[in-house]
């Protein structure tokens, strides 16, 4: 928007330059062609020539402009003076001489002068009214929906896109939105899947148990004689154990798979600005908590260079801030920042906490959801992602209660 702009800028510039060049031009033209100015260069010379040659010998047809010349003599003033043509009137050797003279009609030219500037001024309008036509139908709707592809490819499915009055745009803006809602369908429904997994891999875990423990009972039975064949007990005892220990083994591989990350988290380490992410936030949640009435604070901060994935930090905010939003009682949310060691902290508060601290412990665990979730939708990965990512970008997050505010604190290393 910032580049059209500028193009718009200069297109008003250039049609003004045109405008103004083009009327400097004729005029400047016609000035130095103009009968207004040759009359007196004529009548210049008329003197000239009375003075060197006399009266009698002027030749009015060598000028264009002079049309008679009276001296005064024995006429009265009142006839000298009275005439319907232009004249001037000159002292010349003691006598006063009446230089008569025409103008050439130039209306004509200052019509086409005229007709010129109205063309040019139409064209000017047109053009300026075609170009913000563009920019506020086409352009700026287009500009509004720049930063949604960029929102979805991050996961942030949360916020509905704003329908504009664009009819050129409110098909795609459904589009998008529709989009939107298929996506997080589908993220839910993975998530779901994830979750159904997850929890069969661990119910089959928890069957496989009961056998196996009467297995080793039974090894047990037989290394104690409970069987007379002492060979045929030894024999059994040793298979019965060897695939009780397989078992044991297979099933502890289950749950090691069970409690292994199952998301494909990508980081990208590199270095940024604190206020870069700050920035984002703020212009993603000032907006929008307004709209719903929630206070939102972000404190005093010294900016400094982080190391880690500045799309990820903010995914992580987001996430937090969100949590929030839903369990939060929508009075104030608040961003402080603090310093420990090589460390900054960002910590998110929000009023209204009414999860029990013997809860916290599990806040970040996968498909864990609290006490105060109710009835409200969720997958209980939030946190839990959040902290994975944090660890990858060797920082940490950590949770805590304050006078029934819940705090989010969330830990990123310094370069």
């Amino acid at each position: 928007m910032k580049s059209y702009n500028r193009i718009l800028i200069a297109v008003v510039v250039t049609l003004i330059a045109i405008f103004t060049f083009c009327n400097l031009y004729i005029y400047s033209f016609d000035s130095n062609n103009s009968s207004g100015k040759q009359y007196r260069v004529e009548a210049q010379r008329v003197v000239n020539q009375i003075e060197r040659e006399g009266y009698s010998k002027i030749d009015l047809s060598q000028y264009s402009t002079i049309t008679a010349v009276d001296v005064m003599g024995s006429k009265d003033d009142k006839s000298f003076f009275e005439t319907d043509s232009d004249y001037l009137i000159r002292k010349i050797n003691g006598e006063f001489y009446r230089i008569e003279y025409s103008l050439q009609d130039n209306h004509w030219e200052y019509g086409i002068i005229g007709i010129m500037n109205f063309f040019l001024v139409v064209m000017a309008v047109m053009v300026i009214a075609i170009m913000l036509f563009i920019r506020q139908k086409v352009l700026k709707p287009f500009d509004e929906l720049k930063e949604v592809p960029y929102e979805l490819a991050r996961g942030n499915l949360t916020v509905p896109v704003k329908e504009g009055k664009s009819k050129f745009f409110s098909k795609f803006a459904w589009g998008v939105d529709l989009l939107r809602e298929n996506i997080e369908q589908q993220k839910q429904k993975e998530l779901s899947l994830q979750k159904e997994k997850k929890t069969l891999v661990l119910s089959i875990s928890h069957d496989i148990k009961t056998p196996l423990s009467a297995i080793k009972l039974y090894a047990k039975a037989l290394s104690k004689g409970l069987y007379k064949d002492k060979e045929r007990q030894t024999e059994i005892f040793d298979n019965i154990h060897t695939k009780a220990v397989e078992i044991e083994n297979f099933v502890n591989e289950i749950i090691k798979a069970s409690s292994e990350e199952f998301l494909n988290l990508e980081v990208a380490i590199g270095e940024f600005y604190l206020s870069q992410a700050v920035e984002k936030i703020s212009d993603y949640y000032c907006e929008k908590l307004e709209l719903v009435k929630t206070g939102f604070m972000i404190g005093e901060y010294s900016n400094c260079i982080l190391k880690g994935d500045l799309d990820r930090l903010v995914e992580v905010l987001q996430n937090v801030i969100e949590n929030a939003i839903k369990y939060g009682d929508g009075h104030s949310i608040e961003i402080s920042f603090t310093k420990e060691e090589d460390c900054r902290l960002i910590t998110v508060r929000n009023s209204g906490c009414t999860l029990p601290k013997t809860e916290l412990p599990h806040v970040f665990e996968s498909f864990w959801r609290g006490s105060n979730a109710g009835n409200k939708s969720g997958s209980g990965l939030g946190l839990y992602i959040c902290r994975q990512l944090m660890h990858k970008m060797d920082g940490d997050i950590f949770a805590d209660i304050d006078h029934e505010m819940m705090c989010v604190t969330v830990v990123i290393r310094e370069v």
